[in-house]
């Protein structure tokens, strides 16, 4: 398969980096969310909320950003997709509101029950996110009912299966994982002690879903690796990706939370890189017939479109990644409760 560098697949990389940047930045405080629990004093459990008080919404900037450039860029694959997805959509939305209101809510009484039960809500709420999360994709790689009139018919339970529930879980797994090293590092203390005590343990979990889910793939849904058998070089991601999970308990072990973080949040970006090199030029694959299926091409906006949004991309994203630096910058080092916190 011949390669084309043109306006669309720029947009393609385009939205793959919009969707990594949130899997980065918004993963890590769902993993922090699903991990929240294992906490059992209320101090702790403020010490973690206050580590993603200050950027868990600038996080989801990207999550918009991603969505606007989708709508903007290959409108049918917007429209198809949200209308297939529609009930699972909800269920997200309910997810990422309902979790939002924890987090400033909790704080907001003393009392035990209050706080315990926004607790609990914060956590279930971040395990399903992500785990809807890892269900869309796995439902991208296997394909769905996506018939000549590019509407797709498909109930929720019709998403749910075995190997879309693998890649959820592995994709909980992978945010438990990016969660524990954020954790470790905006702590100090009795509560590091007890963070860095979950990394190895999410590194094993995800390291045995990912091995898992590599091998689900292969298997079943062998015309993901086409692009690499056609394209050799891009062998040596898949050896990047391997080498970053791999550096990972290695920086842990030495003390290097941030390298450790940054070793994780390069091993997402390689896999997006992976799943996205796989479906290409696919955006969406018909499981019913491959011609049916939404390509960046016949599911594309005109090009003068493309060009007028690319336009306004190079003028906007860098006022996404300023705001997000600036965030990041001003709130770094390790969490002090003050009377300002959660």
């Amino acid at each position: 398969m011949e390669f084309t560098f043109d306006l669309n697949t720029i947009w393609f990389i385009l939205i793959g980096v919009l969707l990594a940047g949130y899997a980065i930045l918004d993963g890590f405080d769902l993993g922090v969310g699903s991990l929240y629990l294992l906490t059992k004093s209320d101090k702790d459990r403020r010490v973690l909320l206050n580590s993603i008080g200050p950027v868990w919404d600038g996080n989801e900037v990207w999550l918009v950003t991603g969505g606007g450039a989708l709508f903007a860029a290959f409108p049918e694959v917007y429209a198809t997709v949200f209308s297939g997805f529609y009930t699972a959509f909800i269920l997200l939305l309910f997810g990422l509101i309902f979790r939002a209101v924890a987090i400033e809510f909790r704080s907001k009484q003393p009392g035990r029950i209050w706080r315990r039960n926004w607790d609990w809500a914060f956590s279930i709420a971040s395990i399903l996110i992500a785990f809807l999360m890892g269900v869309a994709l796995g439902n991208i790689v296997a394909g769905v009912p996506i018939a000549e009139d590019r509407e797709m018919y498909v109930s929720l339970f019709g998403l749910i299966t075995p190997y879309t529930v693998l890649v959820g879980i592995t994709t909980v797994a992978l945010f438990i994982m990016h969660g524990a090293i954020y954790a470790a590092m905006k702590t100090e203390g009795e509560l590091q002690k007890q963070t860095s005590g979950w990394i190895n343990n999410s590194i094993i979990f995800f390291a045995i879903c990912y091995v898992t889910t590599t091998m689900a793939t292969l298997i079943y849904f062998p015309d993901m690796v086409q692009h690499f058998i056609d394209f050799p070089f891009l062998f040596f991601v898949a050896v990047l990706n391997m080498l970053a999970i791999a550096n990972i308990p290695r920086e842990i072990h030495h003390g290097r939370h941030f390298r450790a973080f940054f070793s994780s949040a390069a091993s997402i970006f390689l896999l997006l890189f992976i799943f996205a090199a796989g479906i290409f030029p696919n955006i969406v694959k018909s499981s019913i017939d491959p011609q049916y299926s939404l390509t960046l091409y016949n599911a594309a906006s005109s090009q003068q479109t493309l060009m007028n949004m690319l336009i306004i991309a190079i003028i906007g994203i860098p006022f996404v990644l300023a705001y997000t630096i600036s965030i990041y910058w001003i709130f770094r080092g390790k969490v002090k409760l003050d009377s300002s916190s959660y």
